[in-house]
């Protein structure tokens, strides 16, 4: 049995790989660094950060979408199919109308990378993308199936913790997103304000889903909406959510309760 704990940092964030497999030790290493190319691959083609990656030179009006690498047009028609499954609440065009994928990018990369190891038949780990946690269809450990939800962290209020904890077994979820303004600021806009001012009804929201971008993706809208996104989120199926509203009280779609892990293990 060989078991690995990998770590890559790439755009700017931790990208963790931890799990058990039958195939051998050199195998892993191989497949790990090939689901970790995926990751930069990405990076470079769609950091906003990067003067030369092909998002930045779109935003200078330097190119077009049809002379980008075909993954461009991709991800903007993905982007495009969540604003209108969200009913605009998840936009990647930003205040100054440029197009910042960035909403959906890394739990698309992070799910790309994981389909690595999935597809050389490892299917007992976990992965963490930055704070938004993916599980594996074949997780054998009982603690692995459960999935802490992090208090807000800030300069102001620095004291990490864990909200709560959810457990994933026995049930069709298997990841967990979250979006909010504590640890990254105003990242976060409004697009349906006027100017897409930067949201700020709520302190954090956390979503449950079968899949890491559908989670990542409903987070990201639930904060833009705020807590009128509570009633929303509860005609989509298939997914849960946890929010922390501006005076620190606690409020959840119908069937999050049903989630939390008992005391037991």
């Amino acid at each position: 049995m060989t078991t690995f704990d990998h770590t890559e940092i790439c755009m700017g964030t931790a990208f963790r790989f931890a799990g058990r497999t039958e195939l051998p030790e050199a195998q892993v290493a191989e497949l790990l660094a090939e689901a970790c190319r995926v990751l930069h691959q990405a990076d470079e083609t769609f950091s906003t950060y990067k003067p030369e990656s092909p998002i930045s030179r779109l935003a200078r009006g330097e190119t077009n979408l049809a002379s980008l690498p075909p993954v461009v047009a991709e991800i903007w028609d993905a982007c495009d199919h969540w604003e209108k499954v969200t009913n605009g609440w998840f936009s990647a065009m930003t205040p100054q109308n440029t197009f910042d994928p960035s909403g959906l990018v890394k739990t698309w990369a992070a799910a790309e990378a994981a389909s690595v190891l999935v597809a050389a038949g490892i299917d007992d780990f976990t992965m963490n993308a930055g704070g938004d946690v993916w599980l594996a269809d074949g997780v054998t450990e009982a603690r692995d199936w459960r999935i802490g939800v992090s208090k807000p962290v800030s300069l102001a209020s620095p004291e990490a913790g864990v909200l709560t904890v959810i457990d994933l077994a026995n049930t069709d979820y298997r990841a967990l997103a979250t979006s909010g303004s504590a640890e990254r600021g105003e990242h976060i806009w409004n697009p349906k304000a006027s100017g897409k001012a930067p949201a700020r009804e709520l302190l954090q929201v956390s979503v449950v889903a079968k899949d890491l971008v559908t989670a990542d993706i409903w987070a990201t809208a639930a904060f833009a909406e705020g807590p009128r996104a509570i009633a929303d989120l509860n005609k989509v199926d298939g997914i849960e959510a946890i929010f922390i509203l501006p005076d620190g009280e606690l409020a959840a779609t119908d069937g999050f309760v049903a989630l939390l892990a008992s005391g037991e293990n």
